[in-house]
């Protein structure tokens, strides 16, 4: 009898320092990425996941350094005809939604089950967060992060900053990140001097930068541009992104 009462203390006693090396590991997990969410809220991120990603990859390859194109420029440098081009052309709820598109998450998900082409569903928040803070892949610890930050960066961070995180990071073209670096790539111009089809022609290489080229778009990338300048006609021009 009280050799098991014995055992039964060491079980409940080695069950009481899981709990709590679980309880700890979450807690510092948590302040961990409160900070690194709360610094991006006012610092320019220096480089993103996705960019290190590719960088290691390639030297991982035995390719020679590859050059990552990237420079940061503020909100206000940038033209608000790309501004609106991207929430059109990507996730036009994303003004009024709080980090997930339910919606479109719910009909992603009917058309796999019916064996459609699988569909985008990511919104703007999710792909900030892709980006900046983790890899390509997909596993279900890389759902369960891009769920948590998404709703950090949703809470810490205003609309208007996570959209100007998205134009500063997102992949435009090979190892070109952010819109500055593409404009001036593609265009040799400033990102604020960006014309509407200029914007629309960038946003419309989003869906696979690497196989899209906004200085050599075929006639799918012209297709798609054209819908996007549609689209922003419909949501009433810039001014739809002043709500921000």
């Amino acid at each position: 009898m009280f050799e098991k009462y014995r055992i039964s203390a060491r079980c409940g006693g080695l069950f009481r320092l899981i709990l709590l090396w679980f309880y700890r590991s979450i807690s510092v997990f948590v302040a961990i990425s409160v900070v690194l969410v709360l610094a991006f809220r006012w610092l320019a991120p220096p480089l993103s996941g996705f960019m290190i990603q590719g960088y290691l990859q390639g030297i991982w390859a035995g390719k020679k350094m590859p050059v990552i194109r990237y420079q940061w420029v503020p909100y206000e440098a940038i033209s608000p005809a790309m501004a609106l081009a991207v929430v059109a052309g990507e996730d036009q709820k994303f003004p009024v939604h709080s980090g997930f598109d339910f919606q479109a998450i719910q009909q992603a998900f009917k058309d796999r089950v019916q064996g459609k082409p699988l569909r985008g569903a990511s919104t703007i928040s999710q792909q900030v967060v892709k980006n900046l803070y983790l890899w390509h892949g997909r596993s279900w610890l890389r759902k369960v992060l891009e769920a948590w930050f998404t709703l950090l960066i949703e809470i810490l961070w205003s609309k208007r900053r996570i959209l100007e995180v998205y134009l500063n990071i997102i992949e435009l073209g090979n190892q070109t990140f952010g819109v500055e670096a593409a404009s001036r790539r593609f265009f040799k111009k400033p990102a604020r001097q960006l014309s509407r089809e200029e914007a629309a022609l960038l946003a419309a290489v989003l869906p696979s930068p690497l196989n899209y080229y906004a200085d050599a778009p075929s006639s799918h990338v012209r297709e798609r541009q054209a819908w996007i300048l549609k689209q922003m006609q419909q949501l009433g021009g810039v001014s739809y992104l002043e709500q921000l």
